[in-house]
């Protein structure tokens, strides 16, 4: 009778829990819905560019202009008037500056050939080691074109007219734009209704608070962020544009303000602007260590922001991962190309707040964070260790 309750026991406590399995297959499930909506995500956001590029635009928009608003709204100021009055501001300041580069650049784009050329005699004789391997080049590329059959005839495809094309995408991107100051005036001036209606959304008073100061810290850090790069990126720009302009550059607007917006794109953009001001400088100066002077004292001012002023100024709590960063920027350039490339790194900084305010995420955040910080936090908490000790 023992051996039968003991051989029973045994089975009992080999035999798998109950419900293990059924834990495994729902965890398993919910793994793959979440995949399956990540893709569904990215595809939408693909092929439905059109919609989602103005409107994520215009919500950046309003959260640079937010800090604004809300110290106009401190000083008896209504919302309406000022998101209206910033939004008009907007406007001018884009059409203005739209107005006065659009000469020079359509003039850098008509010249486009010449420039390469100037460019190819004034570094000639840095040239001449690579002639040889343009040489074999050019005979691999004759071998091929002797190797085609003799009845074999080279077709061309003749493009569509340009004009029409042109013409869509003018159409188009003037609908963009006009749809993100709409849309940014809308939630300028809607003043606390988005959160009256998060409050709204939950029954219990402790999930209303919960939910509001979530809310309110994701909204002010990353208007904030926002709002203070914009502010330094100008400040950028300007200094670039007026010490070109002091070393005789052409077109120091031109590079101004190529400087300011390219340095939304970390690391990248500030890359992209000493290569163009260089390319120019060469062609533009007699000597090239004059023609010098010019990407250096672009990589002289990118070097002072981005080790001094901005991580002084925005402080190490928003510092990102570089990886995340160079993820960011080549995931939203494929996406939506280089408008999409300039909002990769506010789209981080908004998922990196919004997973700091989060316990389930939090592994997410600090994956986004930069190391620095994530020194500094270990640090602050050893410290806090030994005091409680």
């Amino acid at each position: 009778m023992k051996a039968d309750t003991t051989a029973s026991g045994a089975s009992i406590a080999e035999s798998p829990a109950p419900g293990a399995g059924t834990k495994a297959e729902l965890r398993l499930m919910r793994s793959l819905l979440i995949g399956i909506f990540v893709l569904l995500t990215v595809f939408a956001l693909y092929f439905a560019r059109a919609f989602f590029m103005p409107v994520i635009l215009a919500f950046l928009l309003a959260l640079t202009l937010t800090p604004i608003v809300r110290f106009l709204r401190k000083h008896g100021i209504p919302d309406a008037l000022s998101a209206t009055l910033l939004v008009l501001f907007s406007v001018f300041f884009v059409a203005s500056a739209g107005y006065l580069l659009s000469g020079p650049v359509i003039e850098l784009v008509n010249n486009t050939s010449s420039i390469g050329q100037q460019l190819t005699e004034r570094l000639a004789p840095f040239k001449r080691p690579l002639e040889q391997i343009m040489d074999v080049s050019r005979q691999l590329e004759a071998l091929t074109e002797t190797a085609q059959e003799p009845g074999v005839q080279k077709v061309a495809v003749a493009s569509s007219g340009l004009l029409p094309t042109a013409a869509s995408n003018i159409l188009q991107a003037g609908t963009s734009i006009a749809i993100v100051f709409v849309l940014s005036l809308f939630l300028l001036a809607s003043g606390t209704l988005f959160y009256e209606k998060i409050v709204q959304s939950f029954a219990s008073l402790t999930q209303k608070k919960r939910a509001l100061r979530v809310v309110y810290d994701v909204e002010r850090e990353i208007s904030h962020y926002l709002l203070t790069v914009t502010l330094i990126n100008t400040g950028l720009g300007t200094v670039i544009g007026l010490g070109l302009w002091g070393l005789g550059m052409p077109n120091p607007l031109v590079w101004g303000a190529a400087a300011a917006l390219l340095n939304f794109l970390p690391y990248v953009g500030a890359l992209m602007t000493i290569l163009l001001v260089t390319v120019i400088a060469l062609i533009s100066f007699d000597t090239i260590s004059y023609a010098l002077l010019a990407p250096a004292f672009v990589l002289l001012c990118d070097v002072v922001e981005g080790q001094f002023v901005t991580p002084t100024v925005v402080g190490q709590r928003l510092e990102l991962n570089t990886v995340a960063i160079f993820i960011a920027i080549a995931f939203w350039s494929w996406l939506w190309g280089f408008v999409g490339a300039l909002m990769a790194v506010p789209l981080l900084v908004v998922v990196k707040v919004f997973c700091d305010h989060f316990d389930g995420l939090s592994h997410v955040g600090n994956f986004l964070a930069a190391q620095q910080a994530i020194v500094i936090d270990d640090e602050q908490a050893e410290n806090e260790t030994k005091s409680g000790a």
